[in-house]
């Protein structure tokens, strides 16, 4: 699957623990690197187009690389040369620092998840976006899709988001050997009882479907309270411990559970819709399989988001600011299709597939399943843990879930 390498997601415990040995404040930068949280200094337009640098930490670049290219094209006087480069999650907080430290800002853009974002503001290695540049992103709450909005809550000023997926929790399945899909938490625990070692996921620090069905298993049981993995999540923790009597192993990330599914060596999984089109688009994952749902179902969403580092010049601060306000156009949001990889992709309102590539359509119209349209409308919404709500998750369930059953 075209997912970026080491996933955001693997990171996220690792970013948080980096943090806890980072210095929590890193003052100001040296030398006289003008600082961009004064929003008066910074120019509608850059005095000259500027050469910037762009680390993607979350694979987003396979969805926003194309928006940036055709905002370079279209506004040569506002920059004149994108330079990609990509690394872990973890290291993002710590270069970023350093770079501050020095008095060089090397990086004028990052792209990341919610576990970069957590580790930037715990080390203050970011600057405020919000409400400093309100006024450079007008209606910005209004023309998210509300789902996306509270995701963009999350970011507390300090990011953008630029793009946004309902995720899972999902069920994929061989329907030859699962003819009917569980239809509750409790169907999928006979089912895994009647079918030892045929049933899998991911261990959730490390894959998107492992940590949405973590996360989405408290609103499916009813749990005393969702957003609490410590304190309210006694049903969840149980039930993962009982269905863990008939799962083999956890591997350490998705692309194993997916291929696994496909040899079948294992006849049903956790997905999202990411996870189910962009695989059997690549044909990594017969096309034969199915998806379903349990009820009562809720999304867990996700999002992605542009980070400004501190140290900028005005003129620096000035070309980003115009870039992430061009890449929330709607016509630059339908890129965000791809090829399932974040399915759907765009954040904003009324993005539509036919507004999409030719590309993005064929995959969808191939790839895609008309119940997702469905099951998007009907099912309610919640966001994400915060970062570090996750790695509570995460460490418990190494703790109780996990233990001794690793990956290959």
């Amino acid at each position: 699957m075209q997912r970026r390498s080491g996933s955001r997601i693997r990171t996220a415990l690792v970013a948080i623990g980096l943090v806890a040995g980072l210095t929590a404040a890193c003052g100001a930068p040296g030398g006289d690197a003008p600082q961009p949280a004064d929003s008066k200094a910074v120019p509608d337009k850059p005095s000259k187009p500027v050469e910037l640098n762009i680390l993607d930490i979350a694979g987003n670049l396979q969805l926003t690389k194309q928006m940036i290219e055709n905002f370079k094209t279209a506004h040569p006087d506002i920059i004149s040369k994108v330079n990609y480069t990509t690394a872990p999650a973890p290291q993002m907080a710590g270069k970023l620092k350093a770079e501050q430290d020095g008095g060089v800002a090397q990086t004028h853009l990052v792209l990341s998840g919610t576990d970069g974002l957590s580790a930037g503001i715990s080390n203050n290695v970011l600057a405020k976006v919000l409400p400093d540049f309100e006024s450079r992103f007008p209606n910005l709450m209004q023309n998210y899709q509300e789902p996306a909005a509270k995701m963009q809550e999350l970011a507390d000023g300090y990011g953008i988001e630029v793009v946004y997926y309902p995720s899972g929790p999902l069920l994929e399945f061989n329907p030859a050997a699962v003819p009917a899909s569980p239809a509750s938490p409790d169907e999928l625990l006979a089912w895994a009882k009647a079918h030892p070692e045929k049933f899998q996921y991911a261990n959730p620090a490390n894959s998107g479907p492992g940590r949405t069905f973590l996360m989405g298993l408290p609103y499916l049981l009813g749990d005393k309270d969702p957003k609490d993995p410590e304190a309210g999540w006694d049903k969840t923790w149980a039930f993962l411990q009982e269905l863990g009597k008939y799962v083999k192993y956890y591997p350490s990330g998705t692309t194993e559970v997916m291929k696994n599914l496909a040899s079948g060596s294992v006849d049903m999984v956790m997905s999202t819709t990411g996870w189910d089109i962009n695989p059997r688009k690549l044909g990594t994952v017969p096309n034969t399989v199915k998806t379903g749902v349990m009820q009562p179902m809720t999304w867990v969403t996700d999002a992605q988001y542009a980070l400004i580092p501190k140290g900028l010049s005005p003129d620096q601060t000035s070309a980003i600011l115009a870039l992430v306000k061009w890449m929330l156009q709607p016509d630059q949001q339908a890129i965000a299709f791809d090829d399932g990889y974040f399915y759907p992709g765009p954040a904003v309102k009324d993005v539509k597939i036919e507004m999409a590539p030719q590309k993005s359509q064929d995959t969808i119209k191939q790839f895609g399943r008309p119940e997702y349209e469905e099951w998007i409308a009907k099912y309610p919404k919640q966001p994400s843990l915060p970062a570090s709500q996750q790695v509570k998750a995460f460490d418990k369930w190494n703790k109780l879930v996990g233990a001794g059953k690793g990956g290959k």
